[in-house]
């Protein structure tokens, strides 16, 4: 028991030593310090644009260094548990608080991988956007499924969730749909998930009993305000309106409520039904072109990988990233990292942590091997 738990506070140790080591601790302590009393300045908001930064800037060092003390406390409060279970014979204690150690060690790994997000747009939010691909129905289907599965992570992970656009399957599910995400990191951690999904099981709308392959594609670019300048010729849009489906009232369903753009050279399109009103969707379609339009350059800049560019490509056998595998057996596998999981109830519930860890530790190996070095 007690050599479990030092190799456990070994690992937390180690992850601790590189949160701290990226953060630059010591500054980012006096960083907070000086943000915490410009928060205080009855004439901050004066500026709302600079103080909205400031205060972004404020949570996001708070978050981080909280982070860290509360490690390190749960990690000691475990520990001295243990220590007192063993003085007392108290075995299920014992096995309790080692059980938080491993937990603990899990979320330290987890915050070790996030501090190394480091690229331009990655603390930003996200728009996810999915899309029903080879299947029918059943694609159509597992499309809304998947909707639902980054709905569920994102919830648990306190972030917001707009749905931005939905177009309705024809017989079940959904053809696509766009939901904006929004909270620290969003676009660092969902931008790993790009790519097709590949879903085998009996399926339920036929009545062959045969396993039924379906695929989805999801596609993630980052929310961006308006001090990135994106510029966008208005000759090269073409704009279609359309009646709203779905949820809305009457309203929606007798006007021409949705709007759509396509950008000509690049062949993008987006689409808002968010709002009732033409004039808001319209806004809110350019916000998301704009957003297209900008990753699509950080892409160029940044050398996306392969996986990334999966996620343009057909929506079918080749091209998946993840199998979902429902029957005969039942088992999660990720074909970029070989993350596996025996429990696909759970995944499409959500629990997509350690896929995500995985994908982000594999893009950022090298940088995490030389702070490791460094820090030794």
């Amino acid at each position: 028991m007690r050599a479990d738990a030092e190799g456990l506070k070994a690992q937390i140790a180690d992850s601790v030593a590189l949160l701290r080591r990226h953060l630059d601790w010591d500054a980012a302590v006096v960083r907070l310090h000086e943000l915490n009393a410009r928060a205080e300045d009855p004439d901050l908001w004066n500026d709302a644009a600079n103080a909205q930064k400031l205060m972004r800037e404020r949570t996001r060092l708070s978050d981080q260094i909280d982070g860290v003390k509360k490690l390190e406390q749960e990690v000691q409060d475990a520990l001295d548990l243990i220590e007192l279970a063993e003085a007392e014979d108290d075995a299920a204690t014992a096995d309790a608080a080692v059980a938080d150690l491993h937990r603990l060690a899990a979320e330290a790994k987890r915050r070790e991988i996030e501090s190394l997000l480091s690229g331009e747009a990655d603390a930003n939010d996200a728009y996810v956007e999915v899309n029903s691909g080879a299947g029918g129905t059943d694609a159509q289907d597992w499309a809304e499924m998947m909707l639902r599965m980054y709905t569920r992570w994102a919830e648990a992970h306190g972030y917001k969730v707009t749905i931005t656009e939905q177009s309705e399957g024809d017989e079940a599910g959904i053809k696509s749909a766009t939901i904006q995400v929004s909270g620290p990191n969003a676009y660092g951690w969902l931008k790993t998930e790009m790519g097709v999904h590949r879903l085998v099981r009996i399926s339920p709308f036929g009545g062959n009993d045969k396993r039924q392959t379906s695929f989805a594609s999801v596609y993630v670019y980052p929310v961006i305000d308006d001090k990135i300048q994106v510029d966008i010729n208005p000759a090269d849009l073409r704009t279609d309106t359309f009646r709203a489906s779905g949820a809305g009232g009457q309203h929606v369903n007798k006007t021409e409520s949705g709007v759509r753009f396509t950008h000509i050279p690049t062949g993008i399109v987006v689409a808002s039904t968010q709002d009732r009103s033409q004039h808001r969707n319209r806004a809110i379609a350019m916000d998301m072109l704009r957003a297209r339009l900008y990753e699509l350059e950080l892409q160029k800049r940044e050398a996306v990988s392969a996986a990334t560019e999966a996620g343009k490509t057909d929506i079918g056998w080749g091209h998946q990233i993840r199998s979902y595998v429902l029957q005969p057996y039942q088992m999660v596998k990720d074909l970029r990292t070989g993350v596996e999981k025996g429990n696909p109830a759970a995944v499409l519930d959500g629990d997509l942590d350690e896929f995500m860890a995985a994908a982000l530790a594999s893009r950022v190996g090298a940088t995490r091997s030389e702070a490791s070095a460094n820090a030794r």
